[in-house]
């Protein structure tokens, strides 16, 4: 019925009068409400239960007001690092008060690392292509092959590559060695002033990142560099303030200058040598352990030999090797589902060997590729290398939460390698909304132009956690790491004291400040 007249204007005006009056009066009602629901998002979050001590709260405070600050100030201007690629956020990034801040912060343990990622390709360039009996050789394709030998390599006779040249004397010949070393440096990592144009999709960032791990092959895998290798990865950790890593190692051949090689175990022993050494003028870093993998893209026969190999060595190094991963792009290689009776051996021979395997590290939801998550969950991962697509799937979420079984959080690797573009919308951001079992890693810092840690933990605290995460999440990333790491019960408990002697002392230096 249609209200006309002056009836039907008083009973519009009395209609309207009464919703007025409901809405004042349930004014109150919905601000509880509200920061009811508020207040239940909040004790959810990760972190959220830890007691921050009096001078934690002193620092938490101020930090959150740089956050903020550093928030507010990129809403108005559109420059947020964590939503644009990191090749152009790292310059703004470095000059944050809040990643300096981070940068102090005792960050604990790096669980997702692969061998020789981690490690600045500046030092490849100035310290390893300098030293005596280095040889360069270049393929037809552009890609570039370096050997260490007292003479002359000779050619694979098949390949049409140019002959091996004397690294020193090839550069006594440039013009411009600066601009040449610069062109090495472009070719030991990722980084590009135009990511966007450069790599136009994923295959073209996955071709030049399979290329990277080639390349420099033939330098890491020389004897002096292998070691030097390690103890300065070591080293560029530790003065990013992280403590213990947890390294994915494929311990291809490592060869001396005559051309001699050595296996597996000797490779193994050499990681084991060098962190203890390391560790003797280091009293707070607390060790290194491998996870020995192989490339997804084999064969099944080769990858039940890879399993056998992995059973023996982490029976015969059961302090040094965690066990075993398949790593490559999983949109290429075999699925785990593929490798389903090599993977099964350990369980067939009553042998215990823990697995840590790379799954969901894909954006095709549905396929054979995104399954691998159902097939970890199912082989009992120990942890998820990446987890990117768990989200779409809310029974393996479930069942990875019941068994307290984290995810492995790259950011920086996640968007380089066209996964996600702005951070703020990477899968963990809901994760760690619900305090999901998680860990912050670098993957392969060295390729993407980072150092460490610290520029991951900006971006996840910066852009995954937003404006809600605090220092309490920063914290139990921390601990976070300790707790989800291969360490034994007893070694957990010792490097978790060692830990929190620094961590308060991280606190009490910012207090002062």
């Amino acid at each position: 019925m249609l209200l006309g007249g002056s009836s039907g204007q008083s009973a519009l005006l009395s209609l309207l009068w009464a919703v007025v009056v409901s809405f004042s009066y349930s004014a109150i009602p919905i601000d509880e409400a509200r920061n009811e629901l508020l207040n239940r998002e909040k004790m959810v979050r990760l972190g959220e239960h830890l007691v921050l001590r009096k001078e934690e709260e002193q620092v938490n405070g101020n930090l959150m007001t740089l956050k903020k600050a550093e928030i507010t100030k990129a809403m108005k201007t559109q420059e947020f690092p964590p939503s644009m690629h990191f090749f152009h956020a790292k310059k703004l990034i470095e000059k944050s008060d809040v990643f300096h801040i981070l940068k102090k912060m005792p960050k604990g343990a790096a669980l997702h690392l692969h061998d020789f990622g981690i490690l600045d390709g500046d030092w490849l360039v100035k310290n390893v292509t300098y030293r005596q009996h280095c040889y360069i050789c270049f393929n037809p394709s552009g890609t570039l092959q370096f050997r260490f030998a007292h003479s002359t390599p000779s050619n694979n006779k098949q390949d049409n590559s140019s002959k091996w040249i004397l690294l020193e004397n090839y550069r006594r010949e440039l013009q411009n060695v600066t601009e040449f070393d610069n062109s090495l440096l472009k070719t030991f990592t990722l980084v590009t002033e135009n990511p966007e144009v450069t790599y136009a999709d994923q295959h073209d960032i996955w071709a030049k990142f399979d290329t990277i791990f080639h390349t420099v092959s033939g330098l890491v895998h020389y004897a002096p560099v292998f070691r030097d290798y390690i103890f300065r990865s070591l080293e560029e950790f530790f003065l990013d303030n992280v403590m213990y890593l947890e390294l994915r190692a494929m311990l291809l051949p490592v060869y001396e200058l005559n051309g001699e090689t050595h296996d597996k175990e000797w490779s193994v022993r050499t990681y084991k040598e060098v962190a203890e050494l390391f560790a003797k003028d280091h009293p707070e870093f607390i060790g290194l352990k491998l996870i020995y993998s192989d490339n997804r893209s084999k064969d099944v026969s080769l990858i039940k030999e890879s399993i056998q190999t992995a059973m023996a060595l982490h029976t015969s190094f059961p302090k040094t090797v965690a066990g075993f991963d398949l790593v490559g792009r999983e949109d290429t290689g075999h699925t785990l589902y593929d490798y389903r009776e090599a993977l099964l051996i350990p369980t067939m021979e009553g042998v215990k060997l823990p697995y840590f395997l790379h799954a969901g590290e894909t954006d095709w939801q549905g396929t054979s590729i995104d399954n691998n998550l159902l097939d970890a969950l199912i082989l009992n991962s120990t942890r998820i290398g990446h987890g990117f697509a768990l989200s779409k799937h809310p029974a393996v979420m479930e069942d990875l939460r019941k068994r307290d079984i984290p995810i492995e959080v790259c950011p920086i690797s996640n968007q380089v390698l066209k996964l996600v573009t702005d951070l703020r919308n990477h899968p963990a951001v809901a994760f760690m909304a619900i305090g999901y079992p998680m860990v912050i890693s670098s993957d392969d810092p060295g390729f993407f132009g980072a150092k460490g840690l610290t520029h991951d933990f900006y971006e996840a605290f910066m852009g995954i956690g937003g404006m809600n995460a605090d220092l309490r999440t920063l914290k139990q990333l921390a601990i976070n790491s300790f707790k989800y790491s291969s360490l034994s019960s007893s070694e957990k408990k010792t490097a978790l004291q060692t830990w929190e002697k620094e961590w308060d002392t991280f606190i009490d230096n910012l207090v002062k400040k």
